[in-house]
C-alpha cells in the first residue's frame, strides 16, 4: 500500500446511510410505477421523478465527496493527480446526465 492509500473505497464508513437512502430510492421508483399503472396525474408523477432525481444527486455528492477525502486527498503523491482527474471527469459524467 503506498502512502495512506487504503485497498477499500471511501464510502465504507457511510456504507449503512448510502445503503438506506438507495434502497428509499428504490421503493420511490417503485411508486412511481405504481402511479403509472394507476394513470395518476402526470404533474404528480413528475414531481416524485424530480424528487428521486433529487436523492440521487444527493448520494452521488456523498460519494464524490467520500472519494475526495479518502481516494484524492489521501492519495500518494504519485497518484494524486491521477485520482483528481477520474474524479473530475466523473463530475463531468454527473453533470452531463442532468
Amino acid at each position: 500500500m503506498a502512502g495512506m492509500e487504503s485497498e477499500h473505497p471511501g464510502y465504507l464508513e457511510d456504507k449503512a446511510d448510502l445503503t438506506k437512502r438507495l434502497r428509499r430510492i428504490a421503493g420511490q421508483v417503485n411508486g412511481v410505477e405504481r402511479m403509472v399503472d394507476e394513470e395518476r396525474y402526470c404533474i404528480d408523477i413528475l414531481t416524485q421523478i424530480s424528487a428521486i432525481r433529487s436523492a440521487l444527486d444527493r448520494v452521488a455528492i456523498a460519494v464524490l465527496d467520500d472519494h475526495a477525502r479518502h481516494c484524492v486527498v489521501a492519495a500518494s503523491e504519485g497518484k494524486r493527480d491521477e485520482r483528481t482527474t477520474e474524479m473530475m471527469d466523473a463530475v463531468a459524467r454527473l453533470l452531463k446526465s442532468r
